[in-house]
């Protein structure tokens, strides 16, 4: 455990801040904190659970989940001063990454398929602990993208702690709670009473309690507590960036022997299936015995896997290969520029065989997320290519994370299952067939193409508007929006 040194400024900080200097090196993960609470650390992170709890919807995609991001940045932001003041770079770096989990959330408020703000969440809360913890630190890029939920460990504890002067503050904070609550307890009533309107206008803002709420509340309140606890003790205890040292492991023969025979394999694999790989439905018309799916489904998974393992191969031999003599760099771009090129290749294979599949038997939700994952995985290739003129890396991660975030904006940007609607629809016209089982299970991010494409849209919305109830409005999402309109407009008859 590295040594720790506790300092008190005498100008800088208010006296009851306790300041912790931290010699270079990583620290275990679950290591006892031991830098006090800053004031008013802990009535915000209460304020931001509460909050939470109030409008955050559990059970589905709502604008409730965006708010409740936005008033935990308000908060953070509010007390950030107390953390001491950070370089324009990183600040500037942070608040890219903020952006962008504020974006994904506020998928929620726009799209109603339940699967994709599902990703676009996890993406969030990756963000966002990317945002909170800055520059690489000493742990690596998988320690920073899970810092807030590994964190919250240690800062609940370290939140609870009592510093000096504890009670005296928790004593006015207190002391101000109970004050608004009992403005709140005389006046509401009488105003309630004195207007429909206002009476009406507090109903809907208020959410219905009932048992299930109650123990949702009670699980975001906890998440959020935590949560905002591990914001705090990043900021105020953070850990070491990780300086940009080059490390080695194993000899250039070892990584010359493997990348180049995978750059042989793959160049023998992509010259000998020339026609079948970028064959399409030409290829499939003109080979007897071979249909669509068989074209698609031969070989797509298999290169998806070559694809993911060359990637892990690169970037393995990026981090690790040798790179003390020119021959070396030399070597190594060669045969990793060799690879990206071919990996290319077989990512494109892979999104033909999906496609002349989809043009086939029609497009899903799965289809389509195994198209964006391959053009994901290409543009990360790319990013490789920019890498090998300096073969420095260390970008190279955060970079990735940052564009699979970016094809989910765009995913959600295009609504996927209004658009795979649209497509199967096109094939219908066609001639071909239309699952309308499997439309019917879509979201309501589907209503306004159905209702303006089918003619007997009211009775194929019909499974929709029973899924379809008033949202308080912490769940308010324009996809519903639209769509109990279009319902209660169309009905079935």
């Amino acid at each position: 455990m590295s040594q720790q040194i506790q300092q008190h400024p005498a100008h800088a900080v208010p006296p009851w801040v306790v300041r912790v200097v931290r010699q270079p090196g990583p620290r275990p993960l679950f290591e006892r904190a031991e830098s006090a609470v800053p004031a008013g650390a802990k009535p915000a992170a209460l304020a931001v659970a509460v909050a939470g709890a109030v409008v955050v919807p559990v059970d589905r995609p709502g604008i409730g989940w965006v708010l409740a991001l936005l008033i935990a940045t308000a908060v953070f932001l509010a007390c950030a001063r107390r953390f001491g003041t950070r370089n324009g770079t990183r600040r500037w770096r942070q608040a890219a990454w903020a952006l962008l989990a504020i974006a994904l959330l506020a998928v929620g408020a726009v799209r109603a398929a339940e699967w994709l703000f599902a990703l676009c969440a996890l993406a969030a809360a990756v963000a966002a602990s990317l945002a909170v913890v800055g520059k690489r630190t000493v742990h690596g890029t998988t320690y920073d993208v899970l810092a807030v939920p590994l964190e919250a460990f240690r800062a609940v504890p370290w939140l609870f702690r009592r510093g000096p002067r504890s009670g005296r503050r928790q004593g006015r904070v207190l002391g101000a709670v109970l004050l608004s609550g009992l403005v709140l307890v005389v006046f509401l009533p009488l105003l309630i009473s004195a207007d429909p309107r206002f009476a009406q206008f507090v109903g809907d803002l208020v959410p219905e309690v009932r048992p299930v709420s109650v123990v949702q509340g009670a699980l975001v309140f906890a998440v959020g507590f935590a949560a905002m606890a591990a914001v705090f003790l990043i900021a105020s205890d953070p850990l070491p960036e990780k300086e940009n040292q080059p490390t080695t492991f194993g000899e250039r023969l070892s990584w010359t022997s493997l990348l180049g025979t995978l750059s042989v394999l793959f160049t023998a694999y992509v010259g000998v299936q020339a026609t079948a790989l970028f064959g399409g439905t030409g290829y499939v018309l003109r080979t007897d015995g071979l249909t669509s799916a068989d074209y698609a489904r031969g070989g797509f998974w298999q290169l998806c896997a070559c694809t993911v393992l060359t990637l892990g191969i690169v970037a393995a031999a990026l981090r690790w290969a040798p790179k003390t003599t020119r021959a070396d760099r030399t070597v190594l771009r060669v045969l990793l520029g060799a690879l990206t090129v071919l990996s290319l290749v077989v990512v494109l294979s892979a999104l033909s065989r999906m496609w002349t599949y989809q043009q086939a038997y029609g497009f899903t939700v799965l289809r389509l997320l195994v198209e964006v994952c391959e053009i994901w995985l290409g543009v990360v290739f790319v990013l490789i290519g920019a890498t090998l003129g300096t073969l420095r890396a260390g970008w190279l991660p955060r970079a990735a994370i940052a564009t699979a975030a970016l094809a989910l904006l765009g995913l959600a940007a295009v609504n996927p299952e209004a658009a795979i609607t649209t497509a199967n629809l096109d094939r219908a016209a066609e001639g071909k067939p239309l699952d309308i089982r499997y439309l019917s299970r879509f979201s309501a991010d589907v209503a306004p193409v159905v209702a303006e494409r089918r003619p007997d849209a009211a009775c194929l919305l019909r499974p929709l508007a029973g899924s379809l109830p008033d949202d308080p409005w912490p769940a308010w999402n324009l996809s519903r929006s639209r769509a109990r309109e279009i319902v209660q407009a169309k009905p079935c008859a």
